[in-house]
């Protein structure tokens, strides 16, 4: 590992290992984290599939990537994961020109918007986050369970620690809190990350299912936070936030890290876990929830029309 001060050991950029010959798809790639998780995994040898809804965006990440990338291998296809139909093209696309993967990073989302829906009526975080990256995965998951070494890595939040599963109310049809409703998403990654995983473990897959937070990474992403939040990242920022590109630091580490294990999630190493290099980190108590957890796969099997092969 990088070496700081040195003393301490931090794992950094430089500790990616080599990537060549691996195929990675990352979802919401065009921008802040995704963006340089992308970069990074190309400028390692990666072939890199940019999936966005923007392939404008898109295609400008990847003229960006190709200015840093010894030999870039960098694709784009458009994915809105607020649409299930245009998940399902997204991925028959990905697959008819990719017979295997190594990674699969779900990466997009949204951050408390007003309340909206998706094209398929669920309320826009929840579908977006969660709903649109269950369907994904379950669509590609055959292209990665034939690969030695292959991994799923989602991207959660510290805000998952306030989230909780309405099951009673799972769309906030009857009361919308978009801090609320972006919490619960974000639970929901990771406790899809970790039945994800079980199933893979019971299958003997040699996939993964790890999970990721970028701390407090003041990114696109908060567009939508209220306006005082905005100030005072602008005014105080730097003593709370970090980059997009020490915020992609913990996806990288649960991504290529030839010693992380299925199962783990990876955070900053700072107070609160709001900045630094990635370490393995432990999400709250609601997240290992088993029954919970099975409870949220059947409701989104139910809900996308996606089952897994495992």
């Amino acid at each position: 590992m990088s070496q700081t001060g040195g003393t301490r050991a931090r794992w950094a950029e430089a500790d990616v290992p080599d990537q060549a010959g691996r195929t990675a798809v990352v979802t919401g790639a065009n921008s802040g984290i995704g963006f340089d998780t992308a970069r990074v995994l190309a400028e390692h040898g990666a072939t890199v599939v940019v999936a966005c809804r923007d392939v404008a965006k898109g295609q400008d990440a990847a003229s960006r990537i190709a200015v840093t990338a010894a030999q870039p291998a960098v694709t784009v296809v458009r994915l809105d994961l607020a649409s299930l139909a245009s998940v399902r093209e997204a991925a028959d696309e990905i697959r008819a020109s990719h017979d295997r993967l190594d990674l699969l990073i779900n990466n997009a989302g949204l951050m408390m918007p007003p309340r909206g829906v998706t094209a398929d009526g669920f309320e826009l975080q929840l579908g977006t986050n969660h709903l649109g990256h269950f369907a994904l995965t379950g669509l590609l998951l055959d292209r990665l369970l034939p690969v030695g070494g292959s991994r799923v890595v989602t991207v959660s939040s510290n805000a998952h620690r306030t989230g909780r599963i309405n099951f009673d109310d799972l769309q906030s049809q009857r009361r919308y809190r978009k801090m609320t409703a972006y919490a619960q998403s974000k639970l929901a990654n990771l406790m899809f990350t970790y039945e994800l995983q079980h199933r893979l473990a019971a299958a003997g897959a040699p996939t993964m299912a790890l999970a990721a937070h970028p701390g407090t990474a003041f990114t696109e992403l908060t567009r939508n936070m209220p306006g005082p939040v905005q100030y005072l990242n602008q005014r105080l920022g730097s003593a709370f936030t970090q980059s997009a590109r020490m915020g992609a630091l913990p996806t990288l580490r649960a991504a290529t890290d030839p010693a992380a294990r299925g199962g783990e999630y990876y955070g900053p190493d700072g107070r609160l876990e709001m900045k630094g290099h990635p370490r393995r980190v432990e999400p709250n108590a609601r997240a290992r929830d088993e029954d919970a957890q099975r409870r949220l796969w059947a409701e989104s099997e139910r809900l996308t029309g996606v089952t897994y092969p495992v």
